[in-house]
């Protein structure tokens, strides 16, 4: 018989072969669908669509021909949103109105016989696989990858790892767990767990509630995208009270010119630390965003001296966080130094504790309480004192504005402001 479009009785009707890769789930040879239009145009386009939403149809059910729990799963779930009702498990089905389930009956029963696949997705006769813990991680990944397209190596990195060890942390103390299964007594055993590391090893509620903050994000990203419908609100409340907001302590003044840029304190740290360092105490950038300049972002030669914080390869904080800052004084000396960049700490880690291990370790910390960072805070800090205007001082620090933007802060006016706190 000639396939194609066809009028009968002035309506337009579609007639196709069905492909012979879905013998096994289509016992027709020939599919004639009524295309509700007597317009020749109008019946081509919608021949199309009709055709397309058959072919995903019957590749969702051959997805179904399979022993694999979660893929006969996934696949009865898809042909049900192909046909256009909502999946539900055989108890949900059984308590619709009578007239929603006969409906879904006769859709499992297509021209009188039963369709096991059909059934599946209309009746839900497939039970939902079990998914551990571990198995909703490895579903993550795929589901977060959009949101951190951006990142740099060494980014992802730091992405990932501390959800990792929130779930080590986890299974140290439960096991293998099924979503299934998990409720409110796991979660409380990890958090008598780490009430007692607390204690113990003298950590910050902090290092605990992040592991309950990102074990609690995945499960629900989890649970969300592949319509799971498990009630996980006893994931929420295990938090530990915080004890202070601990912050990091700026450099005085009289310490950088002291003791940090007393001749030959840092002839010890390696080159590239010690200009980032240097590179920081005039600038105020945060220690990854001077890491990771590029030589074309270090512009020495320009007519004002300055680097560019730029999304290159990397993400960056936020959109305020791309900006350029004049370079002056020991910073520009630094920089002269290092004039194409730091490839040894280039989008890799170990920048921050090889430079606090050294001025802890030569006597050069301000206090025990001390950082690096504590550099951009003493940038901060002189800015503020030194009277200059807050929309300056954000787009030097790389702070959003809260108000709204005219216009951008020049490099002039950025110089200006840097020669008043130079050191």
């Amino acid at each position: 018989m000639t396939t194609g479009i066809f009028q009968r009785n002035g309506r337009y009707r579609l007639i196709r072969r069905v492909p012979a890769r879905f013998s096994s789930i289509e016992t027709r040879t020939l599919i004639e669908k009524s295309l509700h239009t007597d317009s020749l145009p109008i019946a081509r386009r919608k021949a199309e669509q009709v055709w397309n939403e058959m072919l995903e149809a019957w590749e969702a059910k051959l997805a179904g021909e399979t022993d694999v729990a979660e893929e006969r799963f996934a696949a009865a779930r898809s042909l049900a949103d192909k046909r256009g009702y909502r999946f539900m498990n055989a108890a949900e089905v059984a308590r619709l109105p009578a007239v929603e389930i006969v409906a879904r009956v006769e859709q499992a029963f297509p021209r009188g016989r039963l369709d096991a696949r059909e059934a599946d997705a209309a009746l839900g006769l497939v039970d939902q696989p079990e998914m551990t813990v571990a198995d909703a991680l490895a579903q993550y990944w795929p589901l977060a990858e959009p949101d951190h397209r951006g990142k740099s190596k060494d980014q992802l990195r730091r992405w990932r790892n501390p959800i990792l060890k929130a779930f080590r942390n986890f299974e140290a103390v439960n096991g293998t767990v099924t979503l299934q299964e998990l409720g409110s007594d796991h979660m409380l055993d990890w958090r008598q767990w780490w009430a007692e590391r607390l204690v113990a090893d003298g950590l910050t509620s902090n290092s605990a509630n992040k592991d309950f903050i990102h074990f609690s994000k995945v499960l629900r990203r989890v649970e969300s995208a592949k319509r799971l419908r498990i009630d996980l609100s006893f994931l929420s409340g295990h938090a530990f009270k915080e004890r202070g907001a601990k912050t990091r302590k700026p450099f005085s003044v009289a310490h950088i010119r002291a003791v940090l840029l007393k001749p030959g304190a840092l002839d010890g740290l390696n080159v590239e630390a010690r200009c980032i360092l240097l590179g920081m105490v005039n600038t105020g950038y945060r220690p990854s965003e001077g890491a990771n300049l590029l030589p074309g972002a270090i512009r020495l030669d320009a007519e004002i001296p300055h680097i560019s914080i730029e999304e290159d390869g990397r993400e960056v904080k936020s959109a305020s966080a791309i900006r350029t800052i004049p370079l002056v004084g020991v910073s520009l000396d630094a920089f002269r130094m290092c004039p194409r960049g730091f490839p040894r700490y280039h989008d890799k880690p170990g920048l921050t504790a090889t430079v606090n291990k050294y001025l802890r370790e030569h006597g050069l910390m301000e206090s025990a309480e001390h950082t690096l960072y504590g550099l951009r805070h003493s940038f901060e800090d002189r800015l503020r004192q030194a009277g200059i205007d807050d929309r300056v001082r954000r787009d030097l620090h790389g702070h959003t504005l809260d108000r709204e933007r005219y216009g951008e802060t020049t490099l002039d006016e950025k110089l200006k402001a840097l020669r008043a706190i130079s050191l």
